[in-house]
């Protein structure tokens, strides 16, 4: 199955939706990302997040963006069978129109090592900027390197010198809904009426049923394996009412950063206005050393 994640942008919240498919325009401007992350859907609980990217870059340059993911590494979800293990994590990142990632040709030696064997995809085929990456083991990637190749104004004319906004979404942990809507087992279950805990069953995937007594008659709530309970029989709940603890210890980090992507011509510019304010003052040095040496040849006449 291919894992899509993918978030939409709203500032300054990241809001998580699940979508059948890429739309072929964003319906708002900052509403750029959707889809689903890990075929799953996160519901929003804020997480750190950074990104570093060099602050101005040259057109049809590669360089470094570096996403770091970090969280606990003592942290331990609730896998989908019940059991515990590491957090994953994936990131999506955003970059301005026409930057996208550098082909491997392109790509310095010294980087793929630090890329690894990270495969990158595009939101969509004719969106290259927006780059997804994961699930991958949390563990070996709380850092991720993308690899981005800057575009020329001179090729692409949709494409000007200045400077751009870069957005970061990135996600550790599962998630907790599947895209037909129904929870996972990384959640909190609650009763769905009033009434008292007749019975508690076992099931052999390690999951509970439990029975509730109401007016209108027995109520099953199915909880599958993972979840703790925090009820026991005989004991009265609202509808509403937790019966499980909240195994979720994911969620989602967002960071905004810019890059300017830098003129040569302009650079060259300054480099001589530098070199011409530079020769100048040499010259004016040199000059007042004539003057000085001219006015101690009279003094001595």
């Amino acid at each position: 199955m291919l894992y899509l994640w993918a978030m939409a942008l709203l500032s300054p919240k990241l809001r998580p939706l699940i979508l059948s498919g890429p739309k072929k325009q964003p319906q708002k401007p900052l509403e750029k990302l959707l889809g689903a992350l890990f075929a799953l859907t996160v519901i929003w609980r804020k997480k750190e997040a950074e990104v570093e990217i060099p602050q101005s870059i040259l057109p049809d340059t590669v360089f470094k963006a570096i996403v770091k993911i970090p969280y606990d590494l003592d942290s331990q979800q609730v896998l989908g069978d019940g059991s515990k293990g590491g957090l994953n994590v994936g990131a999506v990142l955003m970059l301005p129109e026409g930057f996208k990632i550098a082909p491997t040709d392109r790509i310095p030696e010294e980087m793929k090592e630090e890329v690894g064997g990270l495969y990158f995809q595009p939101y969509r085929e004719d969106q290259e900027n927006v780059v997804l990456v994961g699930p991958l083991p949390g563990e070996q990637y709380q850092e991720i390197v993308f690899p981005v190749l800057s575009p020329d104004p001179a090729t692409n004319k949709n494409v000007n010198f200045g400077k751009y906004q870069v957005h970061l979404g990135a996600n550790r942990g599962r998630g907790q809904l599947y895209p037909t809507g129904q929870p996972s087992n990384n959640n909190v279950f609650k009763a769905s009426l009033a009434g008292t805990i007749s019975k508690i069953s076992d099931q052999e995937d390690g999951g509970y049923i439990v029975t509730i007594s109401t007016a209108d008659g027995d109520v099953e709530e199915t909880i599958p394996a993972g979840p703790q309970l925090m009820v026991s029989e005989g004991m009265e709940v609202e509808a509403g009412q937790a019966l499980t603890d909240n195994p979720n210890v994911g969620g989602f980090g967002q960071k905004d950063t810019e890059v300017v992507l830098q003129s040569p011509g302009r650079i060259k510019g300054l480099v001589l206005f530098l070199a011409g304010i530079m020769l100048a003052q040499i010259l004016l040095v040199i000059k007042k050393k004539q003057v000085e040496r001219v006015q101690a040849a009279e003094m001595n006449f």
